[in-house]
């Protein structure tokens, strides 16, 4: 969603709030006409875990000050983080329920598991958004970035990369979890770039998406394919990337192959400039959490037009199909484009970014 189609949103969301409720009803796929509530409205946040630093750093407090914004001051976010564990989720989703908070924001751990969690919620009368992931059960809508859209331009980047070397060229795939189903999304995504342009020597699901196991799967890869003979490395996610990296430099590879991301994470941002990592996928986590706000806000409040024109876009899940959404266009991040994604954006400083270690690097991309 680009910034006019945003400003356009809101355009909307203001003139709705003149008209009567009447006016403000449900379109066909939309919330009930008559609102809950108007300001005082709480809202549970379920985030997945802390080993990504946009959860801690981005999304939780840009929700809850969106939120307070919306209302007067008078809204408030009661927040959890399971931190990987899905069981823990499911207890934390139960807590939110029997509180009797008026929406849920969801980003599951496992989206399956998650399924009996939102029939219960849904049979209590509180509305579910998936944010970032596509949970299953009867959720009221989802928002999250476009995710084969991701896999498009990491596989584009990385075939552009490498070239016409042709298939003999042999990639390593280090996909993410298979419980998260934007992992298979990304998969897809990157394949359409990439079949037919290079071989895929090994492909690995990363369970929980940690580091050291993408460590552990790159040594493993590398002690069957020789790391001379690996050309890229297709990772789903920045710090899988620093796990593959960590495995490459550990066997004593001097000049690493080209290794995807996505996240723009500072360490990996830090990593693209020094040209260990040659590339991440910039999603504006600012535009996706404002965005789930106003969606949660205008869900509680029932005005359909409001909601409608927050959900342009439609998906299936495993259970359920024509699921409202809204999806968030990326674009990548190179040592050329660092300047007009995270700088321009705000996401870090160049302070943040040009520590001692990485002065030099980013004075020679003009980076001050």
């Amino acid at each position: 969603m680009n910034r006019a189609i945003r400003r356009t949103t809101l355009a909307v969301t203001a003139s709705c709030l003149t008209l009567t409720l009447a006016a403000c009803g449900s379109g066909d796929d939309g919330a009930e006409a008559a609102p809950t509530k108007s300001d005082d409205i709480t809202v549970g946040l379920l985030l997945p875990e802390k080993s990504n630093s946009r959860y801690e750093k981005f999304d939780h407090p840009i929700i809850k000050k969106k939120v307070e914004e919306l209302t007067n001051g008078k809204g408030r976010v009661v927040y959890a983080n399971a931190e990987q564990d899905a069981d823990v989720q499911s207890r934390q989703l139960a807590e939110m329920v029997a509180d009797k908070v008026d929406v849920l924001l969801l980003d599951a751990v496992d989206s399956h598991a998650i399924a009996a969690g939102v029939r219960k919620a849904k049979a209590a009368k509180i509305p579910v958004i998936a944010y970032d992931r596509l949970a299953e059960g009867p959720i009221d809508a989802y928002i999250s970035f476009d995710n084969e859209a991701v896999g498009q331009v990491q596989g584009r980047a990385l075939a552009d990369r490498l070239g016409d070397g042709g298939k003999a060229q042999k990639i390593v795939m280090m996909n993410g979890a298979v419980t998260d189903p934007n992992a298979a999304q990304f998969k897809a995504g990157a394949l359409t770039e990439l079949e037919g342009k290079v071989t895929v020597a090994k492909t690995y699901d990363t369970k929980d998406w940690k580091p050291a196991n993408a460590r552990a799967n790159m040594m493993a890869a590398i002690s069957s394919i020789g790391a001379d003979n690996i050309a890229g490395v297709y990772s789903a996610n920045d710090g899988m990337a620093g796990g593959v990296i960590e495995a490459l430099k550990a066997a004593g590879v001097d000049k690493l192959p080209p290794v995807t991301g996505q996240d723009a994470e500072l360490e990996a941002v830090q990593r693209v400039i020094a040209g260990d990592q040659f590339m991440s996928v910039y999603k504006p986590y600012p535009e996706e959490a404002e965005a789930a706000a106003e969606l949660a806000v205008a869900r509680v409040r029932g005005f359909g037009i409001e909601f409608d024109s927050l959900t342009p876009d439609k998906v299936d899940s495993p259970t359920h199909k024509d699921i409202r959404a809204s999806l968030i266009q990326v674009s990548a991040l190179t040592r050329e484009t660092i300047d007009s994604t995270v700088l321009q954006d705000g996401i870090y400083t160049a302070d943040e970014i040009c520590t001692a270690k990485y002065k030099a690097a980013c004075a020679s991309l003009g980076i001050k």
